[in-house]
């Protein structure tokens, strides 16, 4: 059995910060290859999640905000923000499911924040073409600027006009 505790929350917080890509995540299920994921994913505010769809058969996301606090954005293909969900834990809004073939991203924004994710499986490396072609990369000298523009982005802004 594991237990989804405090002292979890904070172990994977902590090597959130430690990370890189300021997020660390903790597998629930035992292989790549099963058939549903679930995981614990734990992100600091300046980690960047590049908008992105996950375009296969099947391939919808649940998420659901544990610790902390964070934002779902919803784009159209074109990068117009759709919607903007606040996700915080016994708040309005805990969570979503999304369908497959829709662009989001998430935008974290409190420390040590902690989210459930369930999606299908097995996993597979995320294609280049379902990345927001207007979005910057991770890796980019312009994902900071980007994730500043996510912070503050609100249904009807463009990404592409920024």
């Amino acid at each position: 059995m594991i237990t989804i505790d405090r002292k979890l929350m904070d172990e994977l917080s902590a090597r959130a910060a430690e990370s890189p890509r300021r997020r660390s995540h903790f597998n629930l299920h035992k292989s790549l290859e099963e058939d549903i994921h679930r995981l614990l994913m734990a992100a600091q505010r300046d980690s960047y999640f590049r908008p992105h769809r996950h375009d296969g058969a099947g391939k919808s996301e649940l998420m659901l905000c544990l610790r902390g606090s964070a934002s779902l954005l919803v784009f159209r293909p074109d990068g117009e923000v759709a919607a903007r969900y606040e996700l915080v834990p016994g708040g309005g809004t805990v969570g979503y499911e999304l369908e497959e073939g829709t662009f989001h991203c998430m935008v974290i924004n409190t420390p040590d924040t902690v989210m459930i994710e369930i999606k299908h499986g097995p996993y597979i490396p995320t294609p280049e073409a379902d990345f927001g072609a207007w979005a910057p990369p991770e890796s980019s000298p312009e994902a900071a600027e980007f994730l500043d523009w996510l912070r503050e982005a609100s249904p009807g802004d463009h990404a592409a006009r920024r």
